[in-house]
C-alpha cells in the first residue's frame, strides 16, 4: 500500500500508472493502512485522484472537508503551467454533496465569482488546431472562427454548452464543466433556514437591486455580492440555453444535448427562483412561452416534466394554474410513450417528488392510476420501488375496488400493451420491443376483433371511471402470451404492490369498502390470468390479507355469509385455491360468533357447520376422485378445527362432530392422504382429533378456548397487582425450568 500512495503521488510517474493506483487504492477502501494526505500535492490532476482515494475512505479525521480546502486553494493559486484548474471541479462538486457548508465563506465566494467568469466570459471563438511540427508544416495558420449555434449560426451572445465548433479553448471546456457541476453547489450553498424568512419579501420587490442589476449590464451585476453574482450569471446562462433550445439542430446529437440542456436549464430556474423570488415572473415569461412550443411535439416529454414541477412549486406564488400541464401529462406521456424507459422512470420519479404539491382539488393524479399503471406494468422490474413509494398516495377510497381488479390484472395490461405496439403503424419500421420468439398471431386478430374492443379499451383506459369489468375473455385470449418474459417480470412484481396496497387502503376503508374488498378477493381468487407461478404468489398475499381484513372488521363473516357459503361449498374450491379456502374456512370459526356480531344465529352457525361437515367427510371418507389430487392434511385440519369451534357455540352439534373426529382417530393410511400417504400427515391429523375430542369433552372449557371473550384476547394481568395470576404463572415457571435443569433466578 505504501508503494502505491508513494506511486500515486510522484509528479514524475506517468499519468495512466497513477490511475491505475489510485483505482486499486478505491478497491481496497476503507483501509485502516492508508496514510494518503493532500496538504503537500501542487498538481490539480494529482490532486483529483487522491481525491477520489480520500473521498473513498468515508469522512475520516475531517477529511472531506480538507479535501475541499486544498481543492480551493490550488483553485486559488492560479498555477500558468500544469492541467489546469479543469481537474478540480468534479473534486469540489462531490466535496459539496458529501458535506454541504464545510467550506469557508472566504473560499465559497471565490469558487462563486470564478464560476461566474467560466459561465459568462469563456471566448466565443474556436480553439486553435495544433500544429502538426513536420516540416512543410504551414506557416500561416488559418485563424480560428467565431463559435457556431446548433443551426449552424455564427453564435452572437456568450459561449455555453450549446455552442459548437471544430475545437475548444481551455476555458470553453471549464464552461462546460461548470454548467454540470451549477445546480449541485447551488443546492448546497443556498440561503439557509434563517434567511428563508425573508423570501416572501424579497418576491414582492419585483424590482429589487438584483432584478434590476441582472437584467442590465453584466459590469452593473459586480456590485452583488459574489452569491447573488453567480445566481444572476447562472439565470442568465438559463435565459440563453432556452433560446438556444428553440434552434433546429443540424445533427441528431447536438438535438439530443438541447433536450438534456433544456431540462437541467429548467432544473436550474426552478432552483434560482427559490433561492431569489426575484426571478420568478421572469422564470415564467420565458417557461410560457416554451411550454406552448413544447406541448405539441412529443419528442421533447422530458422537458415538460421539469416545466411541471416548476409550475407545481410556484404557480401559487406567481397565480398561476398547473392543471392544465399537469392533466396534458398525466392523460398523453403514459398512454402514448410508455415504451421509452428513459421517459417511465423520470415521469415516475417527477410523481414521487412532487406528491407534497398535488392538490386534493385538482382531480388529476389519483384519478390516472390506469394510466401510471402502463409503465409500472411494462417496466415493472425498474420501476417497482418507484410504485411502492406511489402507490399508498394513488389509494383513494372511492377507486379502490378499480384499483384492486387492476393491480389483479397488471400482467394482462402488460400483454395488452405488447399487443398494441404489435398492431401500431410503426411497429413494422420501428425496432420491436417486445419478444420478437413469440408470434401471437391468434391474439393479434383478438386485439382488432370489435368482439373484444371494449374489454381492451376499458383495460388500456387513461382515467379511473368507478366502474370494473370481468376480464375472463380477454385471460383467455391473451393467455398464448403468458410466458412472455415481460409479462412472467410483470406478475413477480405483483404480490409486493398487493401488499403495500392493503397497507394503504386499511386506513381509509370504512365497513363497506372492506366488505367490497373481501368480496373481490373472494370472486378473483379463482379468476387470474395464468402466468407461470403467479396463482400461487397471489393466493399467498390474498389469503393473508383477507384474514386481515376479517381482523380488522370481524362483522364480515356475518355479513358475507352467503358468499361465503358459496365459496366453501366446493371440493373443487380446495385443489384450486388451497391457500384462500384455508383462510376462509379459519375466519369462519374464528369470527363467527355472537361476541363479534350480535347479528349472529343458530341457524348461521347450523348451516355452515352442515356445509363444512359435508365437505370434511367428502374428502376423507369418500372414495377419492381420480381427477382430483389427494385433499392437503392443512385443510383436513383446518375443517376439523372450525367444526369443533362452531359446535362448541352451538352444543346441540358436539354429538355430530364427535362422530367425525372418532373415525378421523382412526383414519387409516387411505383417501384423504392418496395412494402413497406419508405417515406424519395422518400423524398430524390423528393427533389434532384426538386434541379437539378431549376438549369437547368439558363443554364449558371449549367455549372459553375456541371463543374468549375480549378480557381474555387482550389480557392486562401482568400489570394487575390485585390478582394472583401472575404469582401462579411465575411460580409455576420457575418449577418447569427447576425440572429442566436450568438454573432458577
Amino acid at each position: 500500500m505504501d508503494l502505491l500512495q508513494t506511486t500515486l503521488c510522484s509528479p514524475t510517474c506517468p499519468e495512466q500508472l497513477q490511475l491505475l493506483c489510485a483505482a486499486i487504492l478505491r478497491e481496497m477502501a476503507p483501509s485502516e493502512g492508508l496514510a494518503l494526505s493532500c496538504d503537500h500535492i501542487q498538481n490539480s490532476r494529482t490532486l483529483s485522484l487522491a481525491a477520489s482515494v480520500l473521498l473513498a475512505q468515508g469522512d475520516r479525521q475531517d477529511e472531506v472537508r480538507n479535501v475541499g480546502q486544498r481543492a480551493l486553494q490550488l483553485l486559488e493559486a492560479r498555477q500558468p503551467e500544469g492541467p489546469g484548474p479543469r481537474p478540480l471541479l468534479p473534486v469540489l462538486s462531490k466535496v459539496v454533496s458529501l458535506a454541504p457548508g464545510t467550506l469557508p465563506q472566504a473560499q465559497a465566494d471565490l469558487l462563486h465569482r470564478r464560476l461566474v467568469d467560466w459561465l459568462r466570459y469563456a471566448s466565443i471563438q474556436q480553439g486553435a488546431a495544433q500544429p502538426s511540427g513536420g516540416f512543410f508544416s504551414a506557416p500561416r495558420t488559418r485563424q480560428p472562427g467565431p463559435v457556431t449555434e446548433v443551426d449552424g449560426a455564427v453564435a452572437t451572445d456568450f459561449f455555453t454548452v450549446l455552442s459548437t465548433g471544430q475545437r475548444f479553448t481551455e476555458d470553453q471546456r471549464l464552461n462546460v464543466q461548470a454548467f454540470s457541476m451549477l445546480r449541485t453547489w447551488l443546492l448546497s450553498s443556498g440561503p439557509t433556514s434563517a434567511g428563508a424568512a425573508d423570501a416572501d419579501d424579497r418576491s414582492e420587490l419585483e424590482g429589487s437591486t438584483l432584478s434590476v442589476l441582472s437584467a442590465t449590464s453584466a459590469t452593473a451585476s459586480h456590485l452583488l455580492p459574489p452569491q447573488q453574482q453567480l445566481r444572476a450569471g447562472a439565470f442568465e446562462y438559463c435565459q440563453r440555453l432556452l433560446e438556444q433550445s428553440t434552434r433546429r439542430a443540424l445533427r441528431r446529437g447536438d438535438s439530443d444535448l438541447q433536450k438534456s440542456c433544456l431540462v437541467e436549464a429548467v432544473l436550474l430556474l426552478d432552483v434560482l427562483c427559490r433561492q431569489e423570488p426575484s426571478f420568478l415572473y421572469r422564470a415564467l415569461s420565458c417557461l410560457k412561452a416554451l411550454l406552448g412550443r413544447l406541448c405539441g411535439d412529443p419528442a421533447q416529454a422530458r422537458a415538460l416534466l421539469p416545466i411541471a414541477r416548476f409550475l407545481l412549486s410556484h404557480g401559487e406564488a406567481a397565480a398561476v394554474d398547473s392543471e392544465a400541464i399537469c392533466q396534458h401529462l398525466f392523460s398523453s406521456v403514459p398512454a402514448e410513450l410508455f415504451p421509452s424507459p428513459m421517459l417511465a422512470f423520470e415521469f415516475a420519479q417527477f410523481c414521487r417528488d412532487s406528491l407534497h404539491l398535488f392538490s386534493p382539488d385538482q382531480g388529476i393524479f389519483k384519478p390516472s392510476f390506469p394510466n401510471l399503471f402502463k409503465l409500472l406494468a411494462w417496466h415493472s422490474p425498474a420501476l417497482t420501488s418507484e410504485f411502492v413509494v406511489l402507490l399508498p398516495a394513488l389509494v383513494d377510497a372511492g377507486t379502490a375496488v378499480e384499483m384492486l381488479h387492476a393491480l389483479l390484472d397488471l400482467p394482462c395490461l402488460t400483454a395488452a400493451l405488447d399487443l398494441q405496439l404489435r398492431s401500431s403503424p410503426a411497429a413494422s419500421s420501428e425496432r420491436p420491443l417486445w419478444d420478437i420468439s413469440l408470434r401471437p398471431t391468434s391474439c393479434l386478430e383478438g386485439f382488432r376483433d370489435p368482439q373484444f374492443q371494449g374489454l381492451f379499451q376499458y383495460l388500456l383506459r387513461t382515467k379511473a371511471g368507478g366502474i370494473t369489468k370481468r376480464l375472463a375473455p380477454l385471460h383467455r385470449l391473451l393467455q398464448p402470451m403468458a410466458s412472455c418474459a415481460r409479462v412472467v417480470q410483470c406478475a413477480e412484481a405483483v404480490p409486493t404492490l398487493l401488499q403495500v396496497f392493503f397497507a394503504a387502503v386499511t386506513q381509509v376503508a370504512d365497513g363497506a369498502l372492506t366488505a367490497q374488498l373481501a368480496l373481490v378477493l373472494l370472486e378473483r381468487s379463482n379468476f387470474l390470468f395464468q402466468v407461470p407461478q403467479y396463482e400461487a404468489q397471489v393466493h399467498r398475499v390474498m389469503s393473508s390479507q383477507f384474514l386481515a381484513l376479517c381482523r380488522l372488521r370481524p362483522a364480515l363473516v356475518v355479513e358475507l355469509a352467503r358468499d361465503l357459503l358459496d365459496f366453501v361449498g366446493s371440493v373443487s374450491g380446495i385443489h384450486s385455491r388451497e391457500r384462500m379456502f384455508t383462510a376462509v374456512v379459519w375466519a369462519v370459526g374464528e369470527y363467527l360468533a355472537v361476541s363479534y356480531d350480535r347479528r349472529c344465529t343458530v341457524e348461521q352457525v347450523n348451516r355452515f357447520f352442515e356445509s363444512l361437515e359435508a365437505l370434511l367427510f367428502e374428502v376423507t371418507q369418500s372414495r377419492r376422485s381420480a381427477t382430483l389430487p389427494p385433499c392437503p392434511p392443512q385443510v383436513v385440519t383446518v375443517l376439523m378445527t372450525t367444526l369443533t369451534k362452531l359446535a362448541s357455540r352451538s352444543q346441540d352439534l358436539i354429538p355430530r362432530v364427535s362422530l367425525l373426529l372418532s373415525k378421523l382417530r382412526a383414519l387409516p393410511q387411505g383417501p384423504a392422504m392418496g395412494s402413497a400417504p406419508r405417515d406424519e400427515d395422518t400423524d398430524t391429523i390423528r393427533t389434532r382429533a384426538t386434541e379437539l375430542t378431549n376438549l369437547l369433552k368439558m363443554p364449558s372449557v371449549a367455549q372459553f378456548v375456541f371463543t374468549p371473550g375480549t378480557e381474555a384476547s387482550t389480557p392486562r394481568f401482568h400489570r394487575d397487582a390485585n390478582t394472583a395470576l401472575p404469582l401462579a404463572l411465575h411460580t409455576v415457571s420457575r418449577l418447569m425450568d427447576r425440572e429442566a435443569g436450568l438454573p432458577v433466578a
